[in-house]
Order: C-alpha cells, then structure tokens, then sequence
C-alpha cells in the first residue's frame, strides 16, 4: 500500500515551517526533493570511500569504481536497457541532448535532411536542433498539439517523410503535463527510416520506462528531477549508434591510446564520459532511482492519478481559475492562468502562505506562447505530494485573489 505520510517522512524539508506555514512544495518539475537515503548515500561516500574513479589500484579507487559502475547497472535496470554500456553519465538533460546533437546529429545529417520536433518541446530539446540546422543545413520541422495540449496524430504524421531523419520529442510536457504517445510515435519515425530522441525529464518521474518497449534511439533524463543529485544526467542510446558516433569532448578516461600525432578512442560509454566524472552524484542517482524502484513505478503512478484527478476538482471551484493543458492522458504538471492575477503577484502571495510554485515560460517560450500567454504560474506533484498539499494550494489561491 502506498503510504504517501510515512514516504513524506523522508523527506524532512517538508516539514519545515516558514512563520506559521507548513511547507507546501508544488515545484517538483523544476527539480525534486531529495529523499534521506540520498543525502546519506552522499555523504558516505564522501566521508569513508571517496576517490577518483577507473585505474586506482588501492581500495578506496576500487570501491568508488564498483559503486560507480553500479549506479550505471541501476539505470540501466530503471529504464530496461539491453546493456549498461548504452548507459552514459552527462552533467543533465540538457547535456544528453547537446551531446546527441553535436555528436550524432553533426556527423550523419546532411543538408535538406528534416528534424522534427512538436510545439510541446522545452528549449533544450529545440535550440540544440535549431543549431544543428544552422550547421548542417537541416529543416526544422514543428508539428501542431491541440488547444488542450493533446498530441494530434494527423498533426505529427503529416510531417513525417522521406526526408525526416530524426524525430525529437518530449514524453511528457514540463509545462502541460501532457503525456505523449511515444511506442506509436516511435513505430512512425522507424517506418519511414527515422531515429526518435525521447527527452524523458518528466516521465522518468511519473512513469515507468522501458526502452526495449519504446524502441527509442536515444532517451534522456536528469538525476535532479528523479529525486537525485544535480549535476547528474542519463543519456541512453542503443548501441549500434553509440559505436558509430565520435566523441563529444575530448580529454582523460575517453582515450584508448594518445601519440603526439594521433589519438584513438575508447569504446562507448566511456567515450563520451571526459574527464574525471560526477561520480558521487551518480552514486547518489543510483541511491534515488532504487528509492523509487522500492516503492514501485506503478504504484507511484496510481498515486499521482488520483492527485491529478482531486486538482482538478478542487480547482473548479475557484471561479477565474484556468488551467493551461488539459489533455486527456496527463500528469501531475499544472499551467495554470487567475483572472486578474499577473503570475509574479500570484506566485508571491502563495510563497508568504509556504505554497511552492513556478512562474515564467517554463524554458519553453514558444510553446506557452502558442497557447496565448507571455507567463504561467505552475505547480506540479512529486511522489510526496498529498491532498493537504493540493488544499493549501486552493486556500492560498483564493487569499490571493481576495487581496487582489
């Protein structure tokens, strides 16, 4: 059973106070509370095993090796990858893409080639392809969502040719919530000879990944949103393609044999992984994604469900309220618009009631934009999260309005 009271006890930074308000943290989708088997897992390793990674031949090197290497093994179980050699470590999210675009993109795309995106992207899964176009003399194409922040199929497979080579798309929206239909879409893409990028960010928190399931070419998701560290990324990608693609940067533990005149590489992951790495982070990742593991995806799921479901009937009942997304298969991610309310005041009067939430584009200008706003307040769920949470959220909103 999932027991959401005993999990928030986890958790102590929720049971901070601020004056006489308890804290109320709507704000997971910029980055998630960390659990107390993370903090503890930091600082163990800083305090008894710390050293750096591969080739020490003394004990502390090699157990640092082993439980980085391990982190790697439980990723690669978190996401069902076929090996944990398509598991390599970035900085973030955002850096898995750069290094798909850079590497990959740069390397086997060439000019008329087509990238396709959808008007859901946040700005790292959009500028990167921008740039790469600017260089290779690509085509970015944008397909159409609904009103509501649904995917349109005949929006999406209307762009899909010959000439489109990669498609890249969020599974979840950061700022809709909106879950996208990823194996079909996949399935498209690969009939007409197309590699899928799936930016997985905020479905890696909210649902269950399976890349053999999915089929995707390359996924990538940040440790700091899946109750990890920052300063921890995954990106994965199948194996075939990581063997064909060069690397990303240059540098230590990335090399095979280096002369004056010529360098060779070595093979992936750790060709892409230069330089000492965030090891501890990924040792951290590994400690929160196992957390998770624990309490069961589809559990977590399941919960996060009957949230979304409960938002949405408390919120009815504030008159001038909107949501911005309310696509039928949606996660815990909510845009939000009070009448009369500029996002800024909004979101500063909910802060003095402890209520946690987001305001701005949400790094996806053009998207928020699309949907007819220059600003959005948001809040969204974690796997703490409760109905008091969503309560105080409803009690704060309608001080606010009554203020303003």
């Amino acid at each position: 059973m999932y027991d959401v009271e005993k999990i928030r006890a986890d958790f102590p930074i929720l049971a901070r106070q601020f004056g006489t308000h308890q804290n109320v943290y709507l704000d997971s989708a910029a980055s998630a509370q960390k659990p107390l088997c993370v903090v503890e897992t930091l600082t163990r390793v800083y305090l008894q095993s710390y050293a750096n990674v591969h080739r020490g031949m003394y004990p502390l090197a090699e157990e640092m090796t082993a439980e980085y290497e391990k982190a790697r093994r439980i990723v690669q179980g978190f996401i069902n990858a076929k090996s944990a050699n398509e598991v390599v470590f970035t900085r973030n999210a955002t850096e898995s893409i750069n290094l798909v675009a850079s590497s990959w993109a740069e390397t086997f795309l060439s000019p008329d080639d087509e990238i396709l995106v959808s008007e859901a992207e946040h700005h790292a899964n959009l500028v990167p392809w921008q740039r790469v176009c600017e260089k290779k003399g690509c085509r970015l194409k944008v397909f159409k969502i609904g009103d509501d922040g649904s995917f349109l199929p005949e929006e999406y497979e209307k762009l899909l040719t010959e000439k489109t080579k990669l498609v890249a798309i969020t599974a979840m929206s950061n700022v809709l919530g909106t879950i996208f239909p990823i194996k079909q879409m996949t399935q498209k893409a690969h009939a007409i000879g197309a590699k899928v990028l799936v930016d997985a960010c905020q479905f890696a928190v909210h649902r269950q990944i399976d890349v053999l399931d999915l089929d995707a070419d390359f996924l990538a998701f940040s440790g700091h949103k899946t109750y990890g560290p920052a300063g921890i990324g995954v990106l994965y990608a199948k194996s075939e393609i990581l063997n064909k693609m060069p690397p990303y940067q240059c540098g230590g533990d990335m090399v095979d044999k280096v002369t004056y005149q010529h360098t060779t590489f070595a093979e992936p992951p750790a060709r892409f992984e230069a330089g000492t790495p965030s090891m501890v982070d990924a040792i951290g990742l590994g400690a929160a994604l196992e957390y998770m593991q624990n309490l069961g995806l589809k559990d977590i799921t399941a919960h996060e469900e009957s949230l979304v479901r409960y938002m949405f009937e408390k919120t009815s009942e504030i008159k001038g309220f909107k949501h911005i997304g309310t696509a039928p298969d949606k996660g815990g991610v909510f845009s939000f618009a009070v009448e009369n309310i500029h996002p800024q005041d909004l979101a500063y009067v909910l802060g003095k009631e402890g209520v946690a939430i987001r305001i701005g584009h949400h790094c996806a200008e053009p998207l928020v934009e699309r949907m007819g706003y220059t600003s959005l307040a948001r809040a969204s769920f974690g796997l703490y999260t409760n109905h008091s949470d969503i309560d105080a959220f409803v009690k704060a909103v309608e001080k606010a309005q009554r203020f303003f």
